[in-house]
């Protein structure tokens, strides 16, 4: 079924605005606040989106006349709650709402098209405790162009940093960039951090130099950071000096940065030049474990 939009507001489409989901859970309700702070920042407008997904079972045999509009009104209940969330929480947001019909991951997925980034609760009503991300967030985190945030609580002892992995391939730039520009409007600090492994050995057994690896990679990421911080001046920024160019998988440098951080940027379908392994397993499987907000950002 195609999407159907059952709102009556008119969406400027001169801006992108940052657009976040809501299902009316407290996930989301944390989500719809994480939103509102990062479209002021940006000097962005918010769009508030809930989806109405009209299951097979849910006709009846014998339909009455505008019985599908029945829905809308709990709808736009819990948008209007989000809308009042917004504005608490930053007054004078340009704040729109839309109602539509579809599933909640296509429908988030669409409107990606015409977002400069979109948002969502780690679990939505349907969720379990303790579950980081729900099956929408799996269908629009690394799917769509622009960034995606997976919003939970920070830690209570989190740092005013954010955290981003750095695989020493030219696809993380993108995550790179998108980390600065969080910590200039946010006024936080950069930490990188770069995990890597020594390649499997295939046959005969070659001896390799580790401390020559990690210095390679290491020069290779200063030159990095250096190119793309000449443009962030105003942002302080360091190579991770308790986890930087770990030796160990990078999924568990992530994680135990996290529980330091105020946001953890990741990259999705980069490649790790010294583990081989696909970034977007590695993002998989943060946003399953991570201990703060998670941003997934896609190569492009």
């Amino acid at each position: 079924m195609t999407e159907q939009p059952i709102s009556d507001q008119v969406v400027d489409p001169a801006v992108d605005p940052v657009v976040v989901g809501t299902d009316g859970s407290a996930g989301a309700t944390r989500a719809v606040e994480w939103a509102a702070d990062d479209a002021a920042l940006r000097g962005l407008p918010l769009r508030v989106v809930h989806a109405v997904e009209r299951l097979p079972y849910d006709v009846p045999r014998y339909p009455i006349p505008d019985s599908y509009d029945r829905p809308a009104p709990s709808g736009r209940q819990l948008l209007g709650h989000a809308e009042r969330v917004a504005l608490d929480r930053r007054p004078g947001l340009e704040v729109t709402t839309e109602l539509v019909e579809g599933r909640p991951g296509r429908v988030l997925r669409d409107q990606a098209a015409r977002a400069a980034e979109v948002v969502l609760g780690s679990h939505g009503a349907g969720g379990f405790p303790g579950m980081l991300l729900g099956s929408v967030g799996h269908q629009v985190a690394g799917h769509v162009a622009v960034p995606v945030v997976v919003v939970r609580p920070a830690p209570l002892e989190a740092g005013a940093e954010i955290v981003v992995g750095f695989d020493c391939s030219k696809e993380s730039g993108p995550a790179l960039t998108y980390a600065f520009e969080e910590a200039r409007l946010r006024g936080h600090r950069v930490r990188i951090v770069c995990a890597w492994e020594p390649p499997v050995p295939y046959g005969p057994v070659i001896s390799t130099d580790l401390d020559a690896m990690r210095r390679a990679a290491e020069d290779y990421a200063r030159g990095e950071l250096e190119s793309l911080q000449s443009g962030y001046a105003d942002v302080e920024t360091e190579l991770d000096t308790e986890l930087d160019m770990v030796r160990g998988h990078p999924v568990s440098a992530l994680i135990d940065a996290s529980s330091r951080a105020v946001l953890l940027v990741v990259g999705s379908h980069g490649r790790n030049a010294f583990t081989a392994a696909v970034l977007g397993s590695v993002s998989r499987a943060v946003l399953a474990h991570a201990r703060c907000p998670v941003a997934v950002v896609r190569a492009r």
